[in-house]
Parts: C-alpha cells; structure tokens; sequence
C-alpha cells in the first residue's frame, strides 16, 4: 500500500508527540510505502528535520504557508465567476457548507496564484456585501485583510501538487485534514482522518486568548475551523481517535457515528518495561517530557517547584524536550531567576527510556492534551505521574471501565499550582506509594499500549475504510 500522510506543523521537524506517532508508525510497517505531504509555517525548515526519514519513505512534498506572502498579482487581469462559483466563495466567506470541489476548480484554473484571486474585483464584490450583511460596523479593511489572512493559505494550498498514493490519511483536521480531504476528492482515493487532540477546539481556545485577532471576528475564526472539520467528518472513509472522550467530541462536532474508530497510542513496551527504579541518592527527581512552549504549561510547574523547594529542599527537576517557542522558554528562563529557583535543569533532546532511570516520578502540567506519549512511557518505566486532568489523563493514570490495576499518580486541574503542590509533596514523601503506584502503571501499560495493537489497529482502518470508499463508489 503507497500511504501518503498528510502533516501539518509537525513530522519531520519537531520531535514528540504526533512526529513521535508518525515515525514509529512508518519504520513498524517497512513493507508499505509512504509519502509525506508536509504543510510548515515558515520555508527556513525546508530541509531541516528533526528524524532521519525512514527507508520505506519514498516522497516528500514540503509546503510552507509564508510562500504565499511572496506571490504578486497580476492586477490586470479580470476574472469571472459563474453563478454556482459565486455562491461557494460566498459560502465560504461566511463558513456555510461550501462546494469544496467546485472551490478546488476555482482555485485552479481561475487564477495564477491565490493572491490575483483574493484581489480580483468579483471576490471583492462579495467581501463587500459580506461586510454590508454582517459587518456593517467594522472597518472594511479589517475585514477584508482577516478574510485574506483566513483563506490565502486555503488557496495557496490548492494549488499545491499533491502527490499519488493509494490512501491519504491527515492526522488533523485544519489545513492538514482540508487537503487530505481535497487531495482523496480529487484523486478518488480513500481518505482517513486522526485526531491526536481536537483540533478545532485548540484553535478555538488559542483564537479567544489571542490578541492579535479583532474581536469582532473571533467568531469568524472558530466558525472557518468548524468548517473545515465538517467538511473533513463528511469527506473521510474513517475518523478516528485515541480515547472515547475524544471520539463523542467528534462526534458532537458532526463526525457520523458508523465512521469513527477508537484506536489508542502504543508503545515498544520492551524498551521500557525494563527499566529499574531509581537508586536512592539522597534526592527526589521529577522530570517532565515536554515541549517548551505556552500549552504545556511550564510556567505553572515552576511556580510551583519554587514552593516545593521551600518545603523539600531536596528535589531536582528535569525539563526534558525541545525549545518548540523560543520566546517562551525565554520567559521561562526569566521566571526562574525572578524565583531564585535552584536544581531545574533543561536537558533539551534526550533519550527519554534512558533518562526515565535518573527520574523517581514524572509530570504534565498541559492546559490541552490527547493521550500524552509522555504519560505512557512513564508508566511503562514504572514512574509514577501527577498530570493535569485534560484528555486522556485521567483515565491513563486512573484506569477506565474495567480497569482494576489501580492509580498509576494523580491527577490535578489544569493550572492549579495548589493541588500540583499536594500532589508533589505525596509523591515525594510517601515511596511506598510511589511502588504501588509504579507497580499499577507497568501492567496499566502492558495491558493497553502495546505497539503492535496500534499497528493492526489502524491497518484494520485502512481495510474499513478502502471498503467504504469502494461501496460509496458503486452507489
């Protein structure tokens, strides 16, 4: 089977999580062949991955969206819309159930590139209007400069070589799941979607923190994201989800019920399984597996290392993972200086198995996950974890139906620096907990997170949804 893998802002140029899943996957399945469709940000990362591409990896196809930004217009040059082509920009416009397959003909063959589209008087017509309708109150050229910002990169897409294969397979909605979803259209292949985390809810809590985004059109902006996920739950054969949580929000958000899949992470359990407990030296060790970057919190974790040093002064913590947000780690940096807080040490990139030895219990203080890699190591290594209650961490720690294994850690709110600090201080007292707790993790994990499973999970997807697209294809 020729899989092509539709990314976006992740595998081959940042480690962790996703990347992680996608380079495990593709290196246990060496018989299929793969092809990598990339979406980046910036075209400086063209080239520069962070993995060396597995040999069954026969392609790929990298798009940067700042390319866009470079492309001029032929102001000239007049172009016509139909009818039917003036009621799907329209629609798309306003985020109302478009024609894509007639937008994907727009974008082809109306214009040489998006921009002379954006900037051609019939599309400007309709952002009036738009405007006139919904907008009467804010200043056009607000208006018209979000719509520009919302469906330049759409465009620019479009009009992107994609390449062949025998199934695509985006592990996001967004601009990944948009033409993973255009790409199987166009192709008449079958197209299945993954979501680690639900995309459109992560934007939509980083579009009403955001500052750069009007008000006024925040709602806009959640509405664009709906959108495509709606289009990318009508138009894959299968979508699926790592815990049934997940699987119920999708479907809330209008994914049909007889498509979706639950289909956990695994890992090679042997490389952790192993792995002895820590030998006592006098300190208690806390790592946490991250990126730096806003989402992962690190800011509520060394506030609230800062008290658990007052109180133990014996404590180390290891900040284990890759700088993801520059300006962040910088704040981070800051923050510990302001504090004065000793023993926290960033390791960059490691070798987590390896590392997990020096560690007595590990941590995640995400404000958003889906079912953290991070986590299921450290069960798997025999670490107890206090993690904040988002995504699949509960239950990860907790156990869910039938799950008699018992705690594996606990589980916090999300930014409560107090119930963080309790949790700290247990672990760090009570090291016969920390055995029962390690002791449940380790089978919690031999249970349900073997690669293999994850492997013949999603090969069983493929066959589903190959079968589904032939049947729709008879019909």
């Amino acid at each position: 089977m020729k899989i092509c893998f539709v990314l976006e802002g992740s595998y081959p140029y940042v480690r962790g999580g996703v990347s992680s899943w996608v380079d495990a996957f593709i290196r246990n399945l060496p018989e299929h062949e793969f092809v990598l469709w990339t979406i980046g940000d910036t075209e400086k990362k063209r080239g520069l991955y962070e993995y060396d591409l597995p040999g069954n990896v026969s392609l790929i196809q990298e798009n940067f969206l700042d390319c866009a930004l470079k492309l001029r217009t032929n102001e000239g040059r007049n172009i016509r819309f139909s009818p039917s082509e003036r009621k799907a920009l329209k629609q798309l416009i306003t985020c109302k159930s478009p024609d894509w397959r007639l937008l994907l003909n727009i974008a082809g063959q109306k214009a040489n590139n998006p921009v002379e589209l954006l900037m051609s008087e019939a599309l400007l017509d309709i952002i009036k209007e738009f405007a006139h309708e919904t907008y009467p109150s804010v200043g056009f050229l607000d208006l018209f400069w979000t719509i520009r910002s919302m469906f330049l990169p759409v465009f620019y897409l479009m009009q992107q070589p994609v390449p062949d294969a025998t199934l695509y397979h985006s592990l996001s909605t967004g601009y990944g799941g948009l033409m993973g979803s255009l790409a199987a259209l166009d192709n008449n292949r079958p197209f299945v979607l993954s979501e680690h985390g639900i995309y459109t809810r992560e934007r939509e809590e980083e579009i009403l923190l955001s500052e750069w985004i009007n008000p006024a059109f925040r709602p806009l902006w959640i509405a664009f994201f709906n959108e495509i996920s709606r289009f990318c739950y009508g138009s894959a054969s299968r979508v699926t989800s790592l815990f049934g949580e997940a699987s119920r929000i999708q479907q809330e958000m209008g994914c049909p019920p007889e498509k979706c899949d639950v289909v956990p992470n695994g890992i090679q359990l042997e490389k952790y399984l192993g792995i002895p407990p820590k030998e006592p030296d006098g300190w208690i060790d806390i790592g946490a597996i991250v990126r730096i970057a806003p989402i992962k919190d690190i800011k509520t974790l060394i506030y609230t290392f800062s008290n658990l040093k007052h109180e133990m002064p014996n404590v180390r913590l290891h900040i284990l993972g890759p700088v993801d947000d520059e300006e962040y780690y910088q704040e981070c940096l800051s923050l510990i200086r302001l504090y004065d807080v000793k023993d926290v040490i960033f390791t960059g990139v490691v070798e987590t198995q390896a590392y997990l030895a020096k560690l007595d219990f590990t941590t995640l203080t995400s404000i958003s996950e889906g079912q953290p890699y991070a986590i299921i190591e450290s069960l798997a290594a025999g670490r107890p974890v206090a993690a904040t209650n988002v995504g699949n961490c509960r239950e990860l720690i907790e156990g869910g139906v039938g799950d008699a294994f018992g705690p594996a850690g606990m589980c916090v709110p999300p930014m409560h620096q107090g119930g963080l600090l309790e949790a700290f201080v247990e672990l760090c007292q009570n090291p016969d907990q920390r055995r029962k707790m390690a002791d449940a993790g380790r089978r919690r994990a031999a249970a349900y997170f073997e690669l293999d499973k994850t492997l013949s999970g999603y090969l069983n997807v493929y066959e589903k949804a190959k079968q589904a697209w032939q049947a729709s294809a008879s019909n």
